[in-house]
């Protein structure tokens, strides 16, 4: 974690005292700057019950020394945990270089036991287009998981590997798919360090009562996190817990434009998904990984959002269910928008469903990553919460993204207002020949993919 730590191969056993003394120097500086900056805070506090006047700007300046305070002693805990360490080191806790050169990167959970911990569920969004998935383990970046740790390693939330950390995650989404209810668990700092331990003995979720006091999970890691990824919520979860294996359901919505589709046909078809059913013609095929392609569809629903554009409706499909393969639901609303062109009957759905009958998937694209997104992920017990201010903060970021992108849409809709009429017409004129459709049933089967996880 320190990049100004010398090899622990050339230095001995012991960290280097240039870099004790300048920690030690760099603590006692800070301290003093706390003292000076909370007599600040102080005075301040005194003027405001006393005064009627310049509330607002006295408030503007109490909350921003607040905030040095509050960083500062961020910085003074990263700055003692360091010099702890070495404590340990010279006290004869921890011998030899190996463990020496774990502390020097803050990369085990050793250094954790030595601060409060506690098991946590955070609640994500995320804007999918710029990142490649979710899971770090795409070997291409950013992915939303990198970015996260690098937030968690930036404000010492967690320290340690996926492992030592018993990080887990819900779901798996591909490149460009977006969320506004992933949920992780991890171990992460605390302020609590009796709740922690209570919680580590404990397999139920803890009351609202023992969050009084903590760190504002959601505050922190949002002002460090880039605009396409936001904390929702946090809360408190038993060591048991695991957010892929413990989750009840999942539900995931994807947007269309309605014109020229057959709603009501596609409607018809997608019942036909619900209950369990093998969904191998509804997905990719996994066969190293996955033996099994048995799911539960819960509940399918397709219903028109309050968003037109040039006299055409925006939809969205609704599907919930126990758990999915890779690119399911991306498969299964491909399949709809044939059926919603007239291209296939409905009754194609019961025919792909019917593993018996065909038991390789047709040749097919998949629908576009881009307007699926992860709603919800349902759990027992759980409570996400957020403060006040954390919460604020979110609205705020939100509704600016949100004008920011109408901003967007507007350039571009004045972009196709100034086209020339001469030209629209002019392309009008020309002839587009239509792709011939080869049904389904009559296209060449897929050969089997291999994939370790099944994200949509």
């Amino acid at each position: 974690m320190w990049s100004a730590a010398a090899d622990p191969q050339s230095e001995g056993d012991h960290l280097p005292l240039d870099l004790i003394s300048t920690l030690r120097s760099q603590l006692l500086s800070l301290r003093s700057r706390v003292q000076e900056l909370e007599a600040e805070n102080a005075k301040l506090s005194y003027q405001m019950s006393n005064c009627c006047c310049h509330k607002q700007k006295e408030s503007f300046e109490k909350e921003h020394l607040e905030k040095g305070i509050e960083g500062i002693r961020e910085n003074l805990d990263s700055i003692s945990l360091v010099e702890q360490n070495d404590e340990l080191k010279a006290s004869g806790v921890e011998t030899g270089k190996k463990k020496l050169k774990k502390k020097i990167s803050g990369a085990n959970m050793r250094t954790m036991n030595h601060i409060a911990k506690r098991y946590v569920a955070l609640k994500v969004m995320y804007f999918g287009p710029r990142f490649y998935g979710f899971a770090s383990e795409a070997h291409m970046e950013p992915t939303v998981e990198s970015e996260i740790f690098k937030a968690l390693e930036k404000t010492w939330l967690a320290i340690g590997d996926k492992k030592e950390l018993q990080y887990s995650r819900c779901g798996r989404t591909d490149k460009g798919v977006s969320s506004v209810g992933q949920v992780i668990a991890l171990f992460l700092r605390s302020n609590l360090k009796e709740i922690g331990a209570i919680e580590e003995n404990s397999k139920e979720v803890v009351s609202e009562e023992q969050y009084d006091g903590e760190i504002d999970y959601v505050r922190v890691l949002n002002r460090v996190l880039p605009r396409d990824i936001r904390v929702m919520g946090w809360c408190p979860v038993p060591i048991g817990f695991h957010a892929r294996f413990s989750c009840l359901s999942r539900e995931y919505k994807y947007f269309f434009w309605g014109r020229n589709l057959n709603i009501l046909a596609m409607e018809n078809a997608g019942k036909k998904f619900v209950g369990e059913h093998d969904f191998r013609n509804f997905c990719k095929m996994d066969a190293v990984n996955v033996h099994n392609y048995r799911r539960h569809v819960i509940s399918f629903e397709i219903y028109p959002t309050n968003k037109r554009y040039d006299g055409d409706q925006l939809w969205e499909i609704k599907i919930k269910g126990s758990a999915f393969l890779w690119h399911q639901v991306r498969c299964m609303v491909a399949v709809l928008f044939m059926i919603g062109q007239g291209l296939e009957s409905p009754d194609v759905v019961d025919t792909l469903l019917d593993a018996e009958r065909t038991s390789r998937k047709p040749q097919y694209t998949m629908a576009p990553e881009i307007p699926l997104v992860l709603q919800s992920c349902e759990f027992e017990g759980l409570k996400f919460i957020c403060s006040s201010d954390a919460r604020q903060a979110l609205l705020m970021h939100l509704e600016n993204e949100c004008r920011t992108y109408e901003l967007q849409a507007a350039i571009f809709h004045e972009a196709l207002l100034s086209c020339l009429p001469s030209e629209q017409s002019s392309l009008n004129k020309g002839s587009i020949k239509e792709a011939t459709h080869i049904h389904l049933m009559s296209r060449p089967t897929e050969h089997h993919h291999m994939k370790s996880d099944v994200p949509n």
